[in-house]
């Protein structure tokens, strides 16, 4: 039997939103064993003036549970 768990996670970056996901899904896989899926949420940022300063996205990540891990 696979089980799945989510977690909601959110990034930041100075670069861009694609940047955000890729630098919160390396993160994340650090510390979260058997990562599976990813779904965008939400994505904003921070202005200053006429420029982004700061790209955020909220993450809903999946990961499958290993049932058999004692």
């Amino acid at each position: 039997m696979e089980v799945e768990k989510h977690l909601i996670l959110t990034g930041s970056s100075e670069v861009s939103w694609k940047d955000a996901i890729v630098k919160t899904i390396e993160e994340a896989s650090k510390s979260i064993d058997y990562l599976k899926s990813v779904k965008v949420l939400d994505q904003r940022a921070d202005i200053d003036g006429n420029k982004i300063e700061q790209y955020f996205v909220d993450l809903d990540l999946g990961f499958t549970i290993d049932v058999n891990r004692k």
